[in-house]
């Protein structure tokens, strides 16, 4: 059941049915105990870790990396980890732009609802 504090997003869920949905499911896929499916969600973890990049620059590669292939889910968790990490606004700008360089206009939809995304975690956070 979603808290009154939580927003419906205006293109889907809101972060805490996302967060929720994501938890869960993983919860049900890890629990199966299939071994390459567990290797890679470990691997996924293991790569946005703090080695020669720090967290930041890891998680805004990963914005860009989901944003060309148009992957919402994946812009979501992303954003979500950007904003734990206090990546400014303008670094998500950034980030996003070349998002949309590399990916082209069909990119654009994506960018507006990473965008909407995005100020909904500034308002979460005031």
């Amino acid at each position: 059941m979603e808290s009154r504090d939580a927003k419906p997003h205006e293109h889907g869920t809101s972060l805490e049915e996302f967060r929720h949905f994501r938890e869960r499911l993983n919860a049900e896929i890890l629990g199966e105990g299939n071994l390459v499916i567990n290797r890679f969600f470990a691997l996924d973890t293991r790569t946005y870790e703090a080695g020669a990049l720090d967290v930041r620059t890891k998680e805004l590669l990963g914005l860009v990396a989901s944003l060309v292939p148009r992957c919402d889910d994946c812009v979501t968790y992303h954003l979500t980890r950007c904003a734990e990490e206090r990546v400014s606004r303008a670094e998500i700008f950034e980030s996003l732009s070349i998002g949309l360089i590399v990916g082209g206009s069909i990119v654009i939809p994506h960018l507006r609802r990473a965008v909407d995304r995005w100020s909904e975690l500034e308002r979460l956070a005031r």
